[in-house]
């Protein structure tokens, strides 16, 4: 009898039909414009140096733009079916791994919060391990871990026998304290005073102890991604992998992942599950794009159609034979382990038994089970063996997780990509300008040294992949040189506009319709993406705004990052973002540059520039009355400066109080 089946895969035809024909018609008006460019420089009669800086800036533009056509192409949307998934006894282990390095700036308590929504999963006990690694050594995380498993003793029998949904602490009660309100029985009311006595203890007794110094984190303890500890415990097949500010809002995900994992017909070349990355702390119109929508609900859904979606980092439930082998080549792995994996009999041998077998609990406690684990965290175990390479997670980029989801694509292995109604997991972005600038120069960075690299998805990857899944990771690794056209187009017309020398063909001329209807096309279907996701014109318009914003910034300073390292003068560096929630800059809901002046620099030199050349451009325009060929310089820098409106408020203070430092 045949297994019911345990998810649906449907492509959205309607917008994949629509991305088709707008690519055509987009396509064709860019060749139009292109020809234009071209055919001018060549036959001299426009002024060489302006006409091939912006010829050279429209053809980066459409080399990106030829990229992202890929997620446009075959968009699919999938869903579960939980009733046709096999019982608890019949289901996998799973492992939860969660890393924090700093209680600093990850705020310890938040940090337990996803450790306890992780032991609170749907999910049968017996079958689930949690691991928590302090890259940092901080004495504090420590303690924290222990009051958390104290407390846990309360708090998973209390979610499981009301049905609690939202499992972790804070975020329940917050929910309570925010008006949501259920009618519950008397005795959940009792029970619930009581959880949350004990819960304001194990969260003040924490906060305390992390006011003493000596319980901080300890600098001499460089972060380092271990895996291979599980496996001489639990040594469940499957891997939850969780940033510590990540919380599990949704305790039937695990579940959710396993009607992928199981499902026969793709089960054997299946990697992982990609939920996605949702915030529960963005301010109301979002104005730094915290929640990305257009990777979350564009093109990881293009992506998906390709064989697989991108690896976030953080909420994605990873099948660990894809970190040791090729998709049906399991054999391989027992071949020398001692010198692919290490010294470790115990772990070797883990690796044959791959197959939801759990260690007893008397096993995970032993002595001898513990200095096995000690021995296997030291970064030193794996020298001289084929960690960080060939297996587990690759150390050539510091975007470890997106790299080695790249390199699993090119060894043959697929990924899907989940994105249900109840987001499965929610934590915290960067709520301000500093910390959103920091976070994007280090993807930047990373990304850009990958595309750089011997692995760049236009040599390596097109051999191994798709053109069309190699065309997507070739956006995510060379989308930041978008910086140099943006700057380009941000200074050689308003330069020349302060001339009055024309850059683009007169209004009246039939070759300004290209320039017109690619400017035109381009919005539109920015904003037909919005729209058809659930946005809204303000969400297009605050898009518009932080895309310009953030790719003259920090994308710019990514690109000069790996320059300088490419000759030595900088080193690769982890940064970490603050993860801590400042409420009051949240509510604001305006841009917040503090902290955030060298980032600005080329930001507020552009704007100036372009307010100094709008001003004397149009009084020139005026005296001599060639509106007709200014005309596409004045629209562009029209647009620049509507985009550049909170850098303008920054710089111009407000009548009746005192200038603030923004920069």
């Amino acid at each position: 009898m045949a297994m019911e089946s345990l998810h649906t895969c449907t492509v959205q035809q309607p917008r994949a039909a629509i991305n088709k024909l707008h690519m055509s018609f987009h396509f064709a008006a860019i060749l139009s414009l292109l020809y234009y460019r071209i055919s001018h420089l060549f036959h001299g009669d426009v002024p060489i140096f302006s006409w091939g800086l912006m010829t050279s800036a429209e053809l980066l533009f459409t080399f990106i733009w030829v990229l992202t056509q890929a997620f446009r192409w075959r968009p699919v949307a999938r869903t579960v079916n939980l009733e046709n998934l096999p019982k608890d006894k019949m289901l996998p282990g799973l492992d939860v791994f969660i890393c924090t390095a700093d209680p600093a700036k990850e705020p310890v308590m938040e940090v337990m919060n996803t450790v306890l929504s992780a032991m609170a999963l749907d999910y049968p006990p017996e079958k689930l391990a949690v691991y928590l690694s302090d890259d940092g050594g901080a004495a504090l995380t420590l303690y924290a871990m222990k009051e958390a498993c104290s407390f846990a003793r309360s708090w998973l029998p209390f979610c499981r026998k009301y049905g609690i949904k939202t499992r972790s602490p804070e975020a329940y009660f917050s929910s309570l304290r925010d008006g949501a309100h259920l009618d519950w029985s008397e005795e959940l009311k009792e029970e619930e005073e009581k959880i949350k006595a004990a819960y304001d203890l194990f969260k003040k007794n924490v906060e305390k102890l992390g006011a003493i110094e000596e319980y901080s984190a300890r600098p001499d303890r460089p972060p380092h991604v271990e895996l291979r500890v599980s496996g001489i415990m639990s040594n469940a097949p499957y891997l939850l992998v969780l940033d510590c500010d990540m919380y599990c809002n949704d305790p039937l995900s695990a579940k959710q992942a396993m009607c992928f994992h199981l499902d026969h017909e793709i089960s054997s070349s299946l990697s992982y599950v990609q939920f996605p990355q949702i915030f529960y702390n963005v301010s109301k119109n979002d104005i730094y794009d915290g929640q990305a929508r257009s990777a979350y609900k564009t093109k990881y859904q293009g992506m998906d159609g390709i064989r697989g979606s991108v690896c976030a980092g953080t909420g994605y439930y990873l099948k660990k034979k894809a970190l040791y082998c090729r998709p049906n080549h399991e054999d391989e792995m027992p071949v020398e382990p001692e010198r692919k994996f290490g010294s470790s009999n115990v772990f070797n041998a883990s690796l044959k038994s791959l197959n939801g077998r759990q260690s007893r609990r008397e096993e995970i406690i032993s002595d001898a089970t513990v200095e096995e684990a000690k021995s296997l965290a030291t970064c030193t175990f794996e020298a001289n063996t084929k960690w960080g390479k060939e297996i587990g997670y690759s150390y050539e980029c510091l975007l470890e997780s997106t790299f080695t989801g790249y390199l699993l694509h090119n060894k043959g292995w697929k990924s899907v990509y989940l994105y249900p109604k109840r987001p499965g997991f929610l934590g915290c972005t960067t709520i301000d300008m500093k910390d959103a600038m920091v976070q994007l120069m280090k993807w930047a960075s990373g990304l850009v040294q990958v595309g750089l690299s011997k692995y760049s998805p236009l040599a390596y990857g097109i051999s191994n992949m798709s053109i069309l899944q190699s065309m997507c990771y070739a956006y995510f690794t060379f989308s930041h040189f978008f910086s140099i056209p943006c700057i380009l187009y941000g200074i050689v017309p308003q330069l020349y506009f302060l001339k009055g020398v024309s850059l683009f063909p007169k209004v009246s001329n039939n070759w300004f319709a290209p320039f017109a209807v690619v400017y035109t096309s381009s919005l539109l279907q920015h904003l037909y993406e919005v729209l058809s996701t659930g946005g809204s014109i303000l969400t297009w318009w605050n898009e518009q705004r932080i895309f310009m914003i953030k790719s003259v910034t920090a994308c710019f300073f990514g690109c000069m990052d790996v320059l300088l390292k490419q000759i030595g003068v900088a080193k690769a560096s982890f940064r970490l973002t603050n993860k801590a929630v400042d409420q009051e800059k949240l509510e604001k809901g305006k841009f917040d540059f503090q902290g955030a002046t060298l980032f600005m620099i080329p930001l507020t030199l552009l704007v100036i520039l372009n307010v100094v050349c709008f001003i004397f451009g149009v009084k020139g325009m005026i005296s001599r009355g060639n509106y007709g060929e200014m005309f596409g310089q004045l629209l562009l820098s029209s647009h620049i400066l509507a985009l550049s409106y909170p850098i303008l408020e920054g710089l111009v203070p407000k009548k009746g109080r005192k200038k603030q430092k923004n920069f």
